[in-house]
């Protein structure tokens, strides 16, 4: 121990010396605020992820999502269930309607960190639609959207933003920067890829490109291009938050949470032995043969408890499911297929650093078969299978390092699936957890980078 002594005090005092022991950070108004007056000044649309939109009443403005504190830790948010038209089985038009982006909900930070990037660092302003821009204003746009709609309904409503904001410029041919947190991504892809159309309505559609002609720079953060295991395991166990739940049920009425599994290109389910089963995610029949979501006896219970004529509201929800389980299908396969040619090439950004779900496990159990949603709850492993490594991948918490970047391996080396397209500038790696992307200052230093140039090496490239 007086051995060690010395060597504990010198490096006691080489900590306590001015710098020493700090984690180096780039010094963003150094970096950016000298330059503002001839930086880009390109308005920029921000774009939440699933809950990343605050909803409310649209009569009494009561705020339902997140709502008051006592809602985030014991509500089961029952309210959000989406009614929809037995016949038609299409959404009812909701009470509910999104009114700003959820920057913080019971003290914790979520788009705070990037709107604050956004306004001390870059120079941006909050812009109000339908306000006239100022000469030389930089602004900066929220898209607050009903994150419980399909995809193309809130597609459509982003392109009635984009042409608010050209009149607000008054400039036709304006083009837009856009920076998409997770869901917020696949919505900005679809829309450059097919604009305001239904693709997924049946009939073939091809990848217009129609949107991508009104958007210079698109910036992905955690976006599950190939989906997300994370939105599986909330179908069939209910999304936690707080000390509560989203009930199955709930989330079954929701459009978008389909269009966010897995794609059909990855291997999502295996056996207790490791080997991957191929049954398709998007058909009905996969989901009552293992008894989950709608098709599982307790929450089939609750169902018919809840209503006064279960037969037909079970009967209908059956189809509902269905019908959502082809859009999403649909939905997933219209993103990765190629395109004619690609205009816009994505920044992304996403964490590799946390062991993310990337696989469910069936095991057979008392005479049926259990999912298992991580290793630890495998009642018979088998020896010598190494369950963490086939049901995890490094990723952000949420979404895995292959879905960003629309992979169906980590193996760099691998090629990439001929339908599994995307148009990539470059990727940028950070250990940071999903929903703290945003405050991690590499991100913010390379975000303002993009966003303030003027010409990108690969922009250059396309105009010469």
């Amino acid at each position: 121990m007086q051995r060690r002594l010395p060597l504990l005090l010198l490096c006691l005092g080489l900590l306590l010396l001015p710098g020493c022991g700090e984690e180096a950070r780039p010094d963003l108004m150094r970096l950016y605020q000298m330059g503002l007056e001839n930086a880009e000044t390109t308005p920029v649309i921000l774009i939440p992820g699933v809950f990343g939109s605050k909803l409310r009443d649209k009569i009494t403005k009561r705020e339902v999502w997140p709502g008051p504190w006592y809602s985030i830790l014991f509500s089961r948010y029952d309210e959000l269930a989406l009614e929809f038209d037995p016949q038609t089985l299409a959404p009812k038009p909701s009470h509910l309607e999104a009114y700003d982006i959820a920057e913080q909900a019971f003290g914790r930070d979520f788009y705070r960190p990037i709107i604050e990037t956004l306004t001390r660092y870059g120079g941006y302003v909050r812009g109000i639609p339908g306000r006239p821009a100022g000469a030389k204003e930089r602004r900066y746009y929220v898209f607050a959207y009903d994150w419980r709609q399909d995809n193309v309904q809130t597609a459509r409503a982003l392109d009635q933003l984009i042409e608010t904001i050209r009149r607000d410029y008054g400039r036709p041919d304006l083009r837009v920067n856009i920076v998409a947190h997770s869901m917020g991504g696949l919505i900005a892809r679809y829309y450059l890829r097919y604009g305001t159309i239904d693709a997924l309505d049946g009939d073939p559609h091809q990848v217009t490109l129609a949107g991508a002609r009104k958007v210079r720079k698109l910036i992905l953060l955690g976006t599950p291009n190939l989906g997300s295991i994370d939105s599986l395991h909330a179908f069939l166990s209910g999304n936690p938050i707080g000390w509560g739940r989203i009930r199955q049920e709930t989330l079954a009425t929701l459009p978008s949470g389909y269009q966010l599994f897995p794609h059909p290109l990855t291997t999502w389910l295996i056996d207790i032995d490791g080997h991957g089963l191929h049954d398709n995610l998007f058909d009905s029949e996969t989901w009552e043969h293992y008894h989950w979501s709608i098709f599982d006896p307790v929450v089939e219970a609750r169902i018919r408890s809840d209503s006064d004529a279960p037969d037909q509201h079970l009967d209908a929800l059956r189809r509902y499911f269905k019908y959502q389980l082809e859009r999403g299908r649909r939905f997933t396969w219209n993103l990765s297929v190629a395109e004619p040619s690609s205009p816009i090439r994505y920044v992304l950004f996403g964490g590799d650093c946390t062991l993310t779900s990337a696989r469910l496990l069936i095991e057979q159990a008392d005479g049926k078969f259990a999912v298992r949603l991580n290793p630890k709850e495998i009642r018979h492993p088998k020896p010598g299978v190494r369950y963490d490594e086939l049901m995890f991948e490094p990723g952000d918490g949420r979404v895995t390092k292959p879905s960003l970047l629309a992979r169906q391996t980590l193996d760099p080396s691998a090629p990439q699936h001929e339908d599994s397209f995307l148009p990539v500038a470059y990727s940028f790696f950070l250990c940071e957890s999903h929903n703290k992307l945003t405050n991690n200052v590499n991100f913010q230093d390379n975000l303002l980078n993009v966003l303030l140039t003027r010409n990108l090496p690969w922009e250059m490239a396309e105009t010469h």
